[in-house]
């Protein structure tokens, strides 16, 4: 008779006729209820057309029938006013990124003020978000923009990465010249000296075979006739290397000239004994 009553649990259930009726029927499933498309305005005063799809339930038929008096109706204002709040908290460029913190935020407001109308939502997904033509253009010259400047960053840094490869290649190359260069000159000084060495040793030798052969027998007249040849031998070449040619006055003589030769040998020589018995002493 226009009281409630009870609630009628999902099976059979008995009515008195003509003093019990059923006031509502609430089905207890979850629902999809489309949210119509409507404008907001972000932080950074862009007006967006946007429209989503809440998902809910209804957790107490009593509230859902007495405490409202049309749940659908009342939610779907309530998502669509929620929406608009949330979305003029942030700018445009967040809209896209932290879409899906939005989502939460608004399932957050609307289970806080449907708790009394006995319905719980469970998400709200933001279905379709439509710019202005003309932020929609200004996004896409703002996109090209950054393709162009992503673009010739990365000409730049070839640039730069072929001009360090280039001085590094001129480095190397350099490096190897004179290291090259380097290893000649050691080679050459180390060929001169061991050519040096070499004479000198040769020297040396020929120097002991002429003094082992002056202590034999006849070593000295061997010397003597060797400084002889020597000497026709040198006469023989003055005239040859200029015009000019001094001679001494005794040219004929070439046994005074031998034996001036051979008696300087013979002072050298003394000399050198005397100086080597005089360390020997001193030792």
């Amino acid at each position: 008779m226009g009281k409630f009553r009870r609630i009628l649990e999902p099976g059979l259930n008995f009515l008195i006729p003509f003093l019990d009726r059923v006031g509502y029927v609430q089905s207890l499933k979850e629902l999809a209820i489309d949210i119509p498309k409507q404008s907001a305005v972000t932080l950074d005063n862009v007006t967006l057309n946007i429209d989503g799809v809440l998902y809910l339930k209804v957790s107490d038929p009593y509230l859902a029938s007495y405490g409202v008096e049309d749940p659908e109706f009342a939610i779907t204002q309530l998502a669509q006013t929620t929406m608009r709040s949330e979305l003029g908290k942030i700018s445009l460029d967040k809209v896209f990124r932290e879409r899906e913190n939005l989502n939460y935020a608004i399932v957050e407001s609307l289970n806080k003020a449907s708790a009394s109308w006995g319905l719980i939502c469970f998400r709200y997904e933001i279905r379709d978000i439509k710019l202005p033509n003309r932020v929609q253009e200004a996004m896409q010259m703002q996109v090209e923009a950054e393709r162009k400047k992503r673009a010739a960053i990365l000409d730049s840094e070839g640039i730069r990465e072929a001009d360090i490869n280039v001085a590094e290649g001129k480095r190397q190359s350099t490096i190897l010249a004179s290291e090259a260069e380097q290893q000649e000159q050691i080679n050459k000084a180390q060929g001169e000296a061991n050519a040096l060495l070499a004479v000198a040793e040769a020297k040396a030798k020929g120097i002991r075979l002429i003094a082992d052969a002056l202590k034999q027998t006849d070593g000295y007249n061997a010397a003597s006739l060797k400084v002889a040849e020597s000497y026709v031998e040198a006469f023989g070449k003055l005239a040859k290397s200029t015009n000019t040619v001094i001679i001494p006055s005794n040219t004929s003589d070439v046994s005074s000239m031998v034996t001036q030769a051979m008696s300087i040998y013979k002072s050298l020589t003394n000399k050198s004994k005397q100086s080597r018995r005089s360390s020997e002493e001193d030792k």
